[in-house]
């Protein structure tokens, strides 16, 4: 099953309708109102309780965007819904879209506690689809008197507190036989046969999902008549009216429509659309398009609108039954590489999408067959947004299977770039974290040293971010005995892990060990004469050696920085490195030489053309000027800073098309005193897209 979006309803909202659970609620029609009592005067829970792998209800479903019955309550009520995650570590309501606040990588005791805490501040309606275990409800059991939890399982949940059982049976004869000519196409034949309807009703148990799949297969038979149904049905030998209803729908399939059924639990997390199953078939786009719309119409898929279609949970473990069945295992595996390498191109021309018009990946974007392209940036996020559960459990999926494990590595690199494409790294970094860490998975499992580095150095800087500097520092150790085990090639990732160490206890305030780990970084670059790389660590370590008040040091490390940023032709980098060289010698009770030195950094300025670096040097040179006793040479800087202020505020304004916000100025005081060393590593992140694919 796959993560689904939270639907919640606010005060101002309408009552959003729900995919999944649209048959429990149509089959007790409304929550009566001892149940509304239950939720908002106290704490419960309710257990419905179906005939087994959900054969009730889990087809019973009114057509797409018909809404359910209102629950009654008032304003500023909640829905909530999650399916059973297929991994622990992804428990599909802990995922879920609502809690934005989680943290990238956070674990599930910490997940836990925060959907209690946003269940805490709310009066909600917790439905809970196919619990496994009475764990699964007891750890996210909300501690509040104003939720409800109503939970769906396959027998009673023992060990939960406050529980309500209620079975939930098959439908009367009344609502049968109107399943029956809903789905069937009509009337005429369910009215004028009524005792053949009952007999066919009667064999499927009275369930919505045998009835659904009854009524498919009249659909498909307009010559048919109930009786001939009923009679197909009574010839099955299958135990059990869902299998019998099952396979007599499936054997009136045409070959090639039957396998790309069998082939559909290959789908991840059931979630299927005409690219998927053209792939797995193996057939054109617009032919598997016709196919699972006929699927759809019989009841063997669920519709989810956007041309996205769902494999019932019911029906998953027949599908698979056949699957085995029917097909060797080399043509399940040759269906699964072929739907990956489909979705490795979709997800390249979802990321092309958000080229510039006139690069090379928008021209060959361009030539992409129609059905492959997207047409705008905003069309390729939508998808991508829209299938992310499922890209999500494709990842986990073939990385637990193990056996296309090349496939998988370019499956991974082509999701975190389209993710990196379309939204900001802090809204990816939950799906990016995962990523990485099944990138890690296959990695150590084939022995491949230099992406199992490149890995840990991502997790690392996403714990970092997220604040868990202990974890993200033994990522980067891990990082840098990968790197050291690589051999040939190793010195990058070697240099991006100390560098990262150092960082980690610059921000714990450990300057000793920050130091001691830009020395190592830096004397290894230096062995490459990556001059980038050196001038960076030079910076980095002159910082940390202010911070410890090692003056004599910082100053030669700014001085080898201002060096090096020269070399490059780097006035931006040279006028900030010269600041920070001013900076230092003020401290170390040279004012004198810190205020020549900032004139030199201004010169670099205004070579480099940035307004803001000048005002917040010009602002330097105010206090050094103070210091001095030069009162109205500093007021001459101050007041350059501030028409310098002035004019790029204006300018920004005039870009927004409003009044200026002041945060100019914040701007430019934050680079004239920064508070601490700047550590951002962006410049040279290794990245896993930049080594999956290399051995």
């Amino acid at each position: 099953m796959t993560t689904d979006n939270t639907a919640t309803t606010g005060a101002d909202e309408p009552s959003t309708p729900f995919r999944f659970f649209d048959a429990r609620v149509l089959r007790v029609r409304r929550l009566s109102p001892s149940l509304t009592r239950v939720t908002f005067g106290g704490p419960g829970l309710d257990g419905f309780r179906s005939g087994g792998n959900d054969q009730s209800f889990s087809l019973f479903l009114p057509p797409p965007g018909r809404a359910v019955p209102d629950v009654p309550g008032r304003d500023g009520d909640g829905w909530f819904h999650a399916w059973r995650a297929q991994d622990p570590a992804d428990r599909a309501i802990m995922r879920s879209y609502t809690i934005r606040a989680q943290r990238a990588g956070a674990g599930e005791d910490e997940l836990t506690e925060l959907l209690r805490v946003t269940l805490r501040e709310r009066r909600a309606l917790l439905l809970l689809d196919d619990v496994a275990a009475a764990e699964q409800v007891v750890e996210i059991l909300p501690e509040t008197r104003g939720c409800l939890v109503v939970a769906t399982a396959d027998g009673p949940l023992t060990g939960v507190p406050d529980v309500r059982p209620c079975t939930l049976g098959g439908l009367d004869g009344d609502a049968a036989r109107t399943l029956l000519a809903r789905r069937s196409g009509g009337e005429i034949r369910i009215t004028v046969d009524p005792r053949a309807a009952e007999r066919l009703a009667e064999l499927c148990g009275h369930l919505p999902a045998a009835l659904t799949l009854a009524a498919g297969w009249l659909a498909a038979h307009p010559q048919s008549s109930v009786l001939d149904a009923a009679r197909a049905m009574e010839a099955r030998e299958e135990s059990g009216p869902l299998p019998r209803a099952f396979h007599l729908l499936l054997d009136s399939l045409p070959p090639t429509p039957a396998r790309m059924l069998r082939l559909l639990p290959l789908a991840p997390g059931g979630l299927v659309d005409a690219h998927t199953a053209s792939a797995l078939a193996g057939c054109s786009v617009p032919a598997a398009r016709a196919a699972v719309e006929e699927f759809a119409a019989t009841g063997l898929l669920r519709p989810l609108g956007d041309g996205t279609f769902e494999v019932p949970g019911c029906l998953d473990p027949l599908l698979r039954a056949e699957l085995e069945r029917a097909e060797k295992p080399a043509d399940i595996l040759l269906a699964g590489a072929r739907m990956l390498e489909r979705t490795v191109r979709l997800l390249h021309n979802c990321r092309a999408a958000t080229e510039p018009p006139e690069s090379e990946d928008r021209r060959a974007l361009a030539a992409e067959p129609k059905a492959m392209r997207f047409d705008t940036a905003e069309a390729a996020r939508r998808w991508l947004d829209g299938r992310l559960p499922a890209l999500l459990a494709a990842a986990r999926q073939v990385v637990a299977d193990g056996d296309l494990d090349t496939l998988a590595r370019r499956y991974l690199a082509a999701l975190a770039r389209a993710l990196e494409a379309h939204r900001q790294p802090e809204e990816a970094a939950p799906e990016r974290y995962r990523l990485h860490e099944l990138v890690l998975d296959v990695a150590e499992r084939r022995g491949l040293h230099r992406e199992k580095a490149a890995a840990l150095l991502n997790l690392g800087d996403l714990d970092a971010g997220c604040g868990r500097l202990p974890e993200a520092l033994a990522r980067y150790r891990a990082a840098l005995e990968a790197a050291r085990a690589d051999g040939e090639g190793w010195h990058e990732a070697a240099v991006r892990a100390m560098d990262s160490m150092g960082c980690a206890y610059a921000e714990l305030e450990d300057w000793q060990r920050a130091a001691d780990w830009f020395d190592r970084a830096l004397a290894l670059a230096q062995t490459r004469d990556d001059v980038g790389v050196t001038t960076r660590l030079y910076g980095r370590l002159g910082a940390v050696r202010m911070y410890s008040g090692q003056w004599a040091q910082a100053l030669g490390a700014w001085r080898a920085a201002v060096a090096g940023h020269r070399r490059l032709r780097d006035p931006q980098g040279c006028a900030r490195a010269l600041g920070e060289l001013a900076r230092v010698q003020e401290y170390a009770g040279r004012p004198e030489d810190s205020l020549r030195t900032c004139y030199d950094a201004l010169d670099w300025a205004v070579r480099a053309g940035d307004g803001r670096l000048r005002a917040a040097l010009s602002l330097r040179l105010a206090d050094t000027c103070d210091r001095l006793g030069e009162f109205t040479t500093a007021a001459a800087h101050r007041a350059l800073a501030d028409r310098l202020l002035a004019e790029l505020d204006a300018e920004a304004a005039g870009e927004r098309g409003g009044e200026p916000s002041g945060a100019a100025a914040g701007g430019a005081s934050d680079t004239a005193d920064s508070s601490g060393p700047s550590c951002d590593s962006r410049g040279s992140t290794y990245e896993i897209h930049g080594e999956i694919g290399k051995d």
